[in-house]
């Protein structure tokens, strides 16, 4: 991620202050108070809280400043470092900063309500993006298929294992809803293979080294059993990885969002796939339903990101707008989410 500066945001109603890009500065928080601009063009101010800086979400935040940068749009960037009440009081701050709309990634789906009923009383759309809320008074949301993701990365390792052995599965945080749409995904491939066993399961919080930690635990205790690992992110594929490269065992390792780093583990072998979730495009284009919204454009609300799975075969086509040509694809990306979101494919990365 390129190098950023940071100005506060003082607010005086909640004393603390919002951290935002220097390319998308903060502003007035008086400025437009009070919800939606008139103006089809003019100055947004978006507040966007993210449950954390994962590998994911740090790429997210690239596109997000692409499009805003393009788009007229100040960004107000807070991360909540897994925490529900942190996340709470950051859009607790948006909504008494006045900002135009809000985007939330949020820590747990069953979360924020009060948030999303006091920006619904003033007006204020509130979006959530690539993790979903409980709630009935969105203004839209932009999320991805992770029940599908889960079929397609647990039906890989069936593929891997002839339908058969015993695997571990790395879980997100408990209740996100990524981890509770995967796991649901995963559990509907393994009603199909009866002599596929979970041996283990549990959270490593979408990060790598709680990923480490846990299954060098798991292979302590089945040693030889485990003939598989199904992550339900690449960050924590990368820490099993790392576990078993300390434990000289080789295992098949499956992973969700084609990071950069999960891309090259596909590409060396060390994985043997994952399913390509752009945090670039799909963040990015958060920001842009949340800021047509705001403008009054026309535009679908609650959009679907469709992860298409990435295998040795393929995945030299997808790291060029990951890893080789990145700078190129995101300086392409604002016009490229404008055409996405006309034709509804909003995964599309064909300018």
């Amino acid at each position: 991620m390129r190098n950023k500066t940071f100005r506060a945001l003082a607010l005086t109603a909640a004393g603390a202050s919002l951290l935002a890009t220097a390319a998308c500065g903060a502003g007035d928080p008086n400025k437009n108070a009070g919800g939606s601009s008139g103006s089809s063009g003019g100055k947004l101010r978006v507040g966007i809280s993210v449950y954390d800086m994962s590998s994911f979400i740090t790429a997210g935040k690239a596109g997000i400043d692409a499009y805003a940068k393009a788009n007229n749009i100040d960004v107000l960037w807070n991360s909540a470092n897994l925490d529900v009440s942190t996340q709470a009081n950051q859009v607790d701050q948006f909504i008494n900063a006045g900002v135009n709309a809000i985007v939330v990634v949020p820590v747990q789906a069953d979360s924020l309500a009060p948030q999303v009923a006091s920006a619904k009383a003033k007006k204020i759309p509130f979006l959530a993006v690539n993790a979903g809320l409980n709630s009935s008074d969105l203004a839209g949301t932009v999320l991805p298929d992770d029940v599908k993701a889960g079929e397609q990365e647990m039906q890989m390792m069936a593929d891997k294992l002839g339908g058969k052995g015993n695997l571990v599965v790395l879980q997100g945080p408990l209740g996100q809803s990524g981890e509770l749409d995967r796991t649901k995904g995963i559990q509907n491939v393994l009603a199909k293979y009866p002599n596929m066993k979970v041996l283990a399961k549990d959270t490593a919080n979408w990060k790598r080294d709680e990923a480490v930690n846990k299954m060098k635990n798991w292979i302590s205790s089945f040693g030889g059993k485990i003939n598989g690992i199904v992550a339900e992110n690449d960050d924590m594929g990368l820490g099993a990885l790392q576990a078993t490269r300390e434990a000289k065992v080789k295992l098949p390792i499956v992973g969700v969002d084609g990071i950069q780093d999960g891309l090259n583990a596909v590409k060396s072998g060390d994985f043997i796939g994952t399913n390509l979730q752009h945090g670039t495009v799909e963040l990015a284009t958060g920001l842009a339903v949340a800021a047509k919204i705001a403008r009054g454009t026309t535009v679908n609300k609650t959009p679907v990101y469709l992860m298409p799975e990435v295998t040795p075969a393929n995945v030299d086509t997808y790291m060029e707008h990951v890893v080789t040509k990145k700078d190129a694809f995101i300086a392409a990306l604002p016009t490229l989410i404008e055409a996405n979101l006309k034709t509804g494919n909003i995964a599309n990365e064909k300018s």
